[in-house]
């Protein structure tokens, strides 16, 4: 399991030790342009979100869908690491009134909005991904949803928005196995649109999104609008799908047993209860 939880970790950071956290902004904005870049910098945690987190985020894509001067967002990780996904010491405490989990899952967006992933995007981090338009990804980028590792599932609609970005069978193996899957994995099943060499997935997120900004920008956001209604159609559907689920493990015995084998660094012993 040790080996496991190194590669597949979900959290990234929410054992019983590691650093505190420094005294800096949990993210970081800077305007390219007509381009807003939005970095998490919680890289002692590996990016993964709390409260402080999401409410930086949220204010961030706020920022973006709010000034006009501003025609595409590119949303990156730090430290090497775009996000391990959810904190748990968050216990859920990580939804916004606008944007809802993480400041980005369930916000209406006009404006274009680009992944620049490099290193682990996992659990939450991929929901993250997921929740964007376009990818970009190093040639080391790693995607996953290791949920099912903790007793837990997917709850950020990585169960839907996956099998729609996704080959249903690819998405499925991510969820039912925990097990990652690389950047040109990703790009030949059509996930991600560029892999670029280690270390440039920002240069070529930005590349992408100048020929986004090269284009009337009415006429691309009706289009991202009218592709975004379809593809979101059954969306109630999925979250009302994705709670049941939640509730079938929540308060079982085998979650228990996921997160308490996670904090003790050993092998989960399951049940089935």
């Amino acid at each position: 399991m040790a080996d496991a939880r190194r590669r597949d970790d979900p959290t990234g950071a929410t054992g019983p030790t590691g650093p505190t956290a420094p005294d800096h902004p949990p993210v970081r904005t800077e305007r390219r342009g007509r381009v807003l870049v939005i970095r998490m910098c919680r890289e002692h945690k590996r990016n993964a979100i709390d409260r402080r987190l999401a409410d930086a985020l949220d204010e961030a894509f706020n920022t973006l869908e709010d000034d006009d001067t501003l025609w595409a967002g590119i949303l990156t990780g730090s430290g090497g690491v775009f996000s391990a996904g959810s904190d748990l010491n968050a216990v859920g405490d990580y939804v916004t009134e606008r944007g809802g989990e993480y400041g980005l899952i369930r916000r209406s967006r006009r404006k274009p909005l680009i992944a620049a992933v490099e290193g682990a995007a996992l659990g939450g981090g991929l929901e993250l991904v997921l929740a964007c338009d376009l990818v970009v990804a190093a040639a080391t980028a790693r995607f996953g949803l290791p949920e099912v590792r903790l007793g837990l599932v997917p709850t950020c609609a990585g169960l839907f928005r996956g099998p729609r970005a996704l080959p249903v069978n690819l998405a499925r193996e991510l969820v039912l196995t925990g097990d990652p899957i690389g950047a040109e994995r990703a790009y030949a099943a059509g996930f991600v649109n560029r892999v670029t060499e280690e270390g440039g997935a920002m240069t070529g997120a930005v590349e992408l999104a100048e020929r986004v900004c090269a284009n009337a920008p009415l006429a691309v956001r009706a289009s991202l609008h009218a592709m975004d209604r379809s593809l979101s159609s059954d969306d109630d559907l999925g979250w009302r799908a994705t709670e049941e689920a939640t509730a079938t493990v929540l308060g079982s015995r085998d979650h228990e047993e996921g997160i308490a084998a996670f904090l003790e660094k050993r092998a989960p012993r399951w049940s089935g209860e």
